[in-house]
Formats: structure tokens, C-alpha cells, sequence
């Protein structure tokens, strides 16, 4: 199964340093993590993405790298994710081969068919609310377009974007396999036990739905 909560790291939002974080998820039970520094330059991410690897591997939590496919593949991660403006999922799959994965994002119908006809190992739709999180963000589409792109592909879905404990279960609920979390988990007081609280939301909305 599909992790249920997919927490990302981002350096400019975290309150504590990534690899304490990381770790105090992990002990948390999250089994997903997006390591997404968008202001570093290539020997940082390098750095960073080796140190949350080597200390989250063993742990069975997979690290993905957001943007490069070449650190994911050279730190030895667990996968890379790919927005629009990337390399196409084929190409950073010529670099992430299995069992690394590949994610990509999408924004609109059309880009979600094309995901779901790549080897994507998983597809983000979003945002599915309005988000700070990105200087630039893309327009917000709603758990409509979530419903829709469950009936297009059998692919995990990943919701992401302006995503609190408040909606969580709506977002579930609207077909989402995955809820991808940035500020509301990173400037929780307790990040952890918010992702704990995700998690049982998850446990309890996941098996009803299906």
C-alpha cells in the first residue's frame, strides 16, 4: 500500500534542523519523505539528501529528492519527483531506475492523462487548496480534479497543496491515496504528533473507502 501521509522537508519552513526532523517523523510512523530546497545550491543537496538517506534507509523510510534525479541516483535515495518544468518522467527514469521511483506532478487533466501513460510510479495532483508554500504556485483545482483524475488512473494519487488536518479526510475521501504535507506538519508545535494525527485519520477513512 501506498504510503498515506508523504511529509516534505523544505529548509525554509522547517524549525529545527531536516535530519531531527526527519527522524522524529520517522518515529512517528511516517514512511515518505520529500527532501524540496529550492535555494541550495547542488553540493548542499547532495550533502543533505546523503545524510537523510543513510540515517532513514535502514529505518525502511523512503527519501525522495525533489527537481534532481542525478543526486537521487547518486546519494542512493529512494526515488526523485519531477514537476512540469523538469526532466520528463522517462527521462529521469533513464537515471531512477527501478526500485527507485519516479513522481511526477501534475496540474490539470491533460497533464495527468500524460502522467498516467508514463512509467510514473506515482502522479501529484495539485494544489488542491490555496498554498504559501510556493513563491509561484499553479492555480488551485480542487478536490474535483482529484475525483476526476482517480477515474483516469490506477496509479497512486498524491494530494498536495494547502493540505491541513481539517481536510485531510475530505481529501481522502475524494480519492486521494496519499496527502502530501509541507507547512502544516513543519510549523505544527509538535510535528510529530501531527503526523500521527494524519496517520489515524488515514487508518480510519482509507480501508472505508475502498
Amino acid at each position: 500500500m501506498f504510503p498515506a501521509l508523504y511529509a516534505i522537508l523544505d529548509p525554509a519552513l522547517a524549525r529545527s534542523p531536516l535530519l531531527s526532523l526527519a527522524e522524529t517523523l520517522a518515529n512517528s510512523g511516517v514512511t515518505l519523505i520529500q527532501l524540496r530546497d529550492k535555494s541550495s545550491n547542488a553540493r548542499h543537496l547532495y550533502s543533505e539528501g546523503k545524510r537523510l538517506t543513510a540515517a532513514l534507509s535502514p529505518r525502511g523510510v523512503r527519501v525522495i529528492i525533489n527537481d534532481r534525479p542525478d543526486i537521487a541516483a547518486i546519494v542512493g535515495a529512494g526515488g526523485v519527483h519531477v514537476g512540469q518544468e523538469d526532466l520528463p518522467v522517462e527521462e529521469a527514469r533513464r537515471i531512477c531506475r527501478p526500485p527507485l521511483w519516479v513522481g511526477v506532478s501534475t496540474h490539470n487533466l491533460d497533464q495527468l492523462r500524460e502522467a498516467a501513460r508514463t512509467s510514473a510510479d506515482y502522479i501529484a495532483v495539485g494544489p488542491i487548496f490555496p498554498t504559501a508554500t510556493k513563491e509561484n504556485p499553479d492555480p488551485v483545482v480542487g478536490t474535483d480534479l482529484l475525483r476526476e483524475a482517480r477515474r483516469i488512473t490506477d496509479k497512486p494519487l498524491v494530494a498536495i497543496g494547502g493540505i491541513t488536518l481539517g481536510r485531510a479526510e475530505e481529501v481522502f475521501r475524494a480519492g486521494a491515496d496519499s496527502l502530501a504535507v509541507i507547512g502544516d506538519i513543519l510549523t505544527a508545535p509538535d510535528p510529530a504528533a501531527r503526523a500521527r494525527e494524519y496517520l489515524a485519520i488515514a487508518a480510519r477513512v482509507l480501508p472505508a473507502r475502498a
